[in-house]
């Protein structure tokens, strides 16, 4: 079966991540986390107190900074790299998330990830999940998915994933840190978050990780188009 490339886009913590982890092991195609990229160089940035202001100073940096990923055969994961060094964890904390969509709307750093993406995904057989995969990175994408669920949904699922990692946030910070990117990611010039005209819109809020799985998966398999003017896929009875 010819490979493809599948761009997953959608807002933050709305299961993209695990849903592209899911199916590229599925298809055994390769994986890429694209807001990791961004979560590093945020790290970077903070480490090493680049001013966001100054745009000499950012672009800069930016040539020293060397990202990759690494798969961990004891937790069977793919790891971000930042410069040899594995920041897996230290990306994943609110720190970083309170200034990584900030940072991703400098038109420099937007760039040289950009760059670095399309040529991770030049050979194909790669599931990919960003803001702006299915529209800036591969608008030639043959699966495009536009995931998102509600505002508290991905508040609670959030708030989770960070007590598995130690982190106790309180909820109200969670919300008020995701409407902040949301709003980041939709209104930032450089490729700002929108659906992809072609993209299936995949609205997880009442939805089992499994549902979501098989949804992605049946497309990547029929390639038969689900038309998005007839609104959100709410069951499984899609093709």
């Amino acid at each position: 079966m010819k490979k493809i490339i599948i761009a997953i886009d959608g807002y933050s913590s709305c299961g993209k991540s695990t849903t592209a982890k899911a199916v590229a092991a599925e298809l055994q195609y390769s994986y890429v986390d694209s807001g990791a990229m961004y979560r590093a160089v945020t790290l970077y940035f903070l480490d090493n107190y680049i001013s966001l202001d100054n745009p000499a100073q950012v672009k800069k940096s930016l040539e020293d900074i060397s990202i990759s990923f690494k798969f961990n055969s004891f937790n069977q994961k793919n790891e971000v790299y930042l410069n040899n060094l594995n920041v897996e964890d230290q990306i994943r904390k609110m720190a970083i998330s309170d200034k990584v969509s900030e940072v991703s709307t400098l038109a420099d750093v937007r760039h040289a990830m950009v760059a670095l993406l399309k040529r991770m995904g030049k050979a194909k057989g790669i599931v990919m999940d960003g803001r702006d995969i299915g529209t800036t990175v591969f608008p030639e994408a043959e699966l495009k998915i536009f995931m998102k669920a509600e505002l508290m949904t991905r508040a609670q699922r959030r708030q989770k994933e960070l007590v598995e990692m130690g982190q106790i946030i309180n909820l109200e910070d969670i919300l008020q840190n995701l409407q902040k990117r949301d709003h980041l990611d939709t209104t930032r010039k450089e490729s700002p978050l929108v659906r992809a005209t072609e993209a299936y819109i995949l609205d997880n809020t009442h939805m089992t990780i499994q549902e979501q799985i098989d949804y992605v998966m049946q497309l990547a398999i029929s390639k038969k188009v689900y038309s998005a003017n007839k609104g959100y896929f709410m069951g499984m009875n899609f093709l």
